[in-house]
């Protein structure tokens, strides 16, 4: 029997090749959770899907006559100078309804919805809200109450109050005025300032808070009144352009015309308001940012431009980043403040308008971007082009507008298999501010010509166009 047994060296020799098995893929099966760098790269191809699938064109009515905007729009097609385009947008928090004013005095509520399914003419008998005011009531603001959503608060630089809007009344008269102290000059006059932008907290509070063009943050709590209880100031002159509140809803960040970033904390800052009369109760920054030093600290930005102090037309804090606030400038540049180092991680610098031979009103528009809900993707209208750009202002080192991008590195590097680049989405009119869907980050611009786009991925514009040929 024994010649029947193989003997133990004729047998065969173990592989000591290992298998490898795709690991990752059952990793994000089992917890849940995307890489960082793989969800970058997600987000770099949605980045890139980006068109223009609707246009809208402010030629509404009211009672069969032509609503304000409208008249404005026929006395620009005939080259008389006026006031307009779309000065602000702001979506609900679940993307329902978004509300539109124009610098010639309309506010629009829309159904998204309607917006979406259809290419090119809206139907004006599915307006939720328009209202249209005689000459002399502009908008430069509008925002969505985050703890009332019937609620909308619409401010003007040319006027000192906060009128707040309850949608569900559908009443033009405004439901509540709020109203900043009155301030007199050495000959007696009282001081003409107008309110450039208006936030409110998230915390079912009552705070509501504007800053005016002479440098002065009002705090209104609505249980005591109409008046402010509290005024943010700074340490100099500063017409502040652009406020934002942070997630703790105590810290409030403030940006202007001197390229300063204000920041206050009502919870104390310099000096506490809580043993000041009421009379005097204001408060100083907890610090103020200087933008262009830090800008000069990027070797390859100062090697190639002169860096000077430039008005901040806008903030906003990233949803899904807090730590990183978003600046846009005067002359189109766009870029992050780390406000935990304190320090510029992005910039974006486009060439200027001049250089093309652009029109130069464009540089009067206050533009007005807005971040993808979770993305760290920055949308701001071009200044010298009909279009929008997509900035990937991604935390890390991979984002090409990172300060420390490498772009050797990150072309010869094995495992970035994406292209981590920017995207200009070319668009129909000039874009004076973007606003994003706040759960599927399509994206609504509003012109300069009172009109407003709906820009979307391209599997959004396919599925949009079946709905339409369906109704």
């Amino acid at each position: 029997m024994e010649k029947y047994l193989v003997s133990p060296e004729s047998s065969p020799a173990k592989s000591t090749t290992t298998v490898r098995r795709p690991w990752k893929r059952s990793l994000i099966e089992v917890t849940g959770r995307l890489e960082s760098a793989y969800r970058h790269q997600l987000n770099s191809l949605v980045a890139h899907s980006y068109l223009e699938i609707g246009k809208f064109s402010h030629f509404y009515h009211l009672n069969e006559n032509p609503c304000v905007t409208h008249m404005r729009e026929i006395q620009r097609l005939y080259h008389c100078p006026t006031m307009r385009g779309v000065a602000g947008l702001d979506f609900d928090n679940r993307g329902i309804f978004i509300v539109s004013v124009t610098r010639s005095g309309c506010l629009m509520v829309h159904d998204f919805e309607s917006l979406y399914c259809q290419s090119s003419s809206e139907d004006e008998s599915k307006h939720v809200v328009h209202f249209s005011y005689p000459p002399g009531r502009e908008f430069d603001v509008a925002r969505w109450n985050p703890s009332n959503q019937n609620e909308v608060a619409c401010t003007s630089r040319k006027h000192d109050q906060v009128l707040i809007f309850d949608i569900s009344y559908m009443s033009p008269k405004p439901t509540e005025v709020l109203q900043t102290r009155q301030k007199l000059s050495i000959i007696g006059r009282k001081v003409s300032r107008g309110l450039s932008d208006v936030a409110m907290t998230s915390d079912e509070d009552s705070r509501i808070f504007s800053p005016d063009t002479l440098g002065m943050v009002h705090v209104w709590d609505r249980r005591a009144g109409v008046s402010p209880c509290i005024e943010l100031s700074t340490d100099r002159y500063d017409s502040i352009k652009s406020i934002q509140i942070y997630v703790d809803n105590q810290t409030i960040f403030g940006a202007g015309k001197e390229g300063i970033i204000h920041i206050w904390d009502l919870r104390g800052g310099r000096n506490s308001s809580a043993f000041q009369s009421r009379k005097d109760m204001s408060q100083l920054p907890l610090a103020s940012l200087h933008l262009a030093p830090m800008l000069q600290k990027i070797a390859s930005l100062k090697a190639q431009s002169k860096i000077l102090p430039k008005e901040i037309h806008s903030i906003n804090v990233n949803p899904s980043s807090p730590h990183q606030l978003a600046f846009h400038l005067d002359d189109g540049w766009s870029g992050v403040l780390d406000i935990y180092k304190s320090e510029v991680t992005h910039v974006h610098c486009p060439p200027p308008a001049w250089l093309d031979g652009s029109d130069s009103s464009a540089d009067l528009i206050l533009r007005k971007p807005s971040w993808l809900p979770a993305s760290s993707i920055y949308v701001v209208g071009s200044m010298s082009e009909k279009g929008i750009h997509v900035l990937d202002f991604h935390p890390s080192s991979r984002s090409p507008c990172h300060v420390d991008y490498d772009e050797d590195t990150q072309r010869n590097e094995k495992r970035d298999k994406c292209n981590h680049s920017n995207k200009f989405v070319s668009l129909s009119e000039t874009v004076t501010g973007c606003a994003a869907h706040p759960l599927n980050g399509m994206i609504v611009a509003g012109t300069q010509n009172s009109s407003l786009l709906v820009i979307a991925q391209r599997h959004c514009s396919s599925s949009s166009e079946t709905a339409e040929g369906e109704l």
